[in-house]
């Protein structure tokens, strides 16, 4: 069961909120909220006042719409503008982020036939990936005509090292970044991710676009004492095992176990985002016990080595756990913490917990 606490996502909003002076704080809720419900996130930001959202398909923005009305929220699809589907941009209130000339050339067009449009740019300033590059910038500049039917809202970019904060990327991509924008028409910017905005008030501009803090992902040194833990990920107890001979566990055979210990087969796999790197590597807890993971993940079953653990926390009747249960993501263990143990980071972590996996909402918008 994954526990969602909506109270402490809009926490951090606030607290993120807090440290801008003047800029606006929008929220990415992309792949349902890193795995967490669009829905539920995004009504629950839009209570907080926040009024600019980021998706990353057109797909996600209409499901977003019709959780948010226009007149509440701007939403921003970061993928661009598909072909042919200015229809759609339109029908729902969507605003795409051009990232290429052609995708400015067609909605620049679609402006011109029906009384204007506005736009949102996005310059490439180091990741190579989406965004106008350089030269584009360039024929922009020369030919400013392209963007007639258009109203220039944003133009913004993407920091690749903003949770590094001594890499000097992050100063570069800042310097390149203002040296292009200067070269179109005056417009608003935005630059910072989560990670960015602590990279002081430089970075900020007039919109940033927090995601991974949002969820109590920790993703730059300073932010630590300021975020709040979102989630809370526990694991149902199938079966208790005193072992009575020395035995190995799991597919592989991977893990040995000896004679006396006792085993708790949990209901959670590869299948519901658990990832299979965890296998002899993850921890978690029964109570304030801190029990190790023994044997390989399997797509359905985890196995945790829980001798020692109190009785009360992993038998069916126990106070506050029915049906007994380890604590995989909690208080002393955070996504961060699971992440290090798989080798990836919180994004994946988040974003990889599946439909089995039953979510329960504290804190739910009206």
């Amino acid at each position: 069961m994954l526990t969602v606490d909506l109270d402490a996502v809009a926490e951090n909003y606030r607290s993120l909120r807090g440290v801008l002076n003047g800029a606006e704080c929008g929220a990415v809720v992309k792949a349902d909220s890193y795995g967490l419900g669009m829905a539920q996130v995004s009504r629950r930001l839009a209570a907080e006042g926040c009024r600019s959202f980021f998706v990353s398909c057109i797909d996600e923005a209409i499901r977003l719409r019709d959780i948010l009305q226009p007149g509440n929220a701007t939403i921003h699809v970061f993928d661009g503008l598909p072909p042919g589907a200015e229809q759609l941009f339109d029908q729902y209130a969507l605003s795409p982020v051009l990232g290429d000339l052609d995708q400015i050339a067609r909605w620049a067009a679609h402006g011109r036939a029906h009384g204007g449009r506005s736009a949102v740019i996005k310059i490439d300033t180091g990741m190579a990936r989406l965004g106008l590059t350089e030269a584009e910038v360039n024929v922009l500049a020369a030919e400013p005509e392209r963007l007639d039917g258009l109203t220039l809202d944003y133009v913004m970019s993407h920091l690749s090292c903003a949770d590094e904060d001594g890499n000097q990327m992050n100063a570069a991509q800042l310097t390149t970044f203002q040296t292009l924008r200067a070269k179109l028409p005056n417009a608003k910017a935005s630059l910072a991710n989560s990670a960015g905005i602590s990279l002081g008030a430089e970075y900020h501009f007039d919109l940033v676009r927090p995601g991974a803090a949002l969820y109590g992902i920790l993703n730059a040194p300073n932010q630590s004492s300021a975020m709040k833990q979102v989630v809370n990920l526990k694991g149902k107890i199938l079966r208790l095992r005193d072992v009575d001979s020395n035995q190995t566990v799991g597919y592989g055979a991977s893990h040995q176990v000896t004679k006396g210990r006792r085993l708790a087969t949990v209901a959670i796999g590869y299948a519901d985002g658990y990832s299979r790197s965890l296998g002899n590597r993850a921890t978690g807890f029964v109570g304030s016990k801190k029990v190790s993971l023994v044997g390989r993940v399997s797509m359905d079953l985890i196995t945790f080595d829980v001798t020692g653990a109190p009785d009360e926390f992993l038998t069916p009747d126990g106070p506050g756990c029915p049906g007994g249960n380890v604590e995989l993501i909690g208080p002393g263990h955070g996504v961060d913490d699971l992440a290090r143990e798989a080798g990836t980071i919180g994004y994946e972590i988040l974003s990889g917990l599946g439909p089995r996996v039953h979510r329960v909402y504290l804190g739910e918008a009206d």
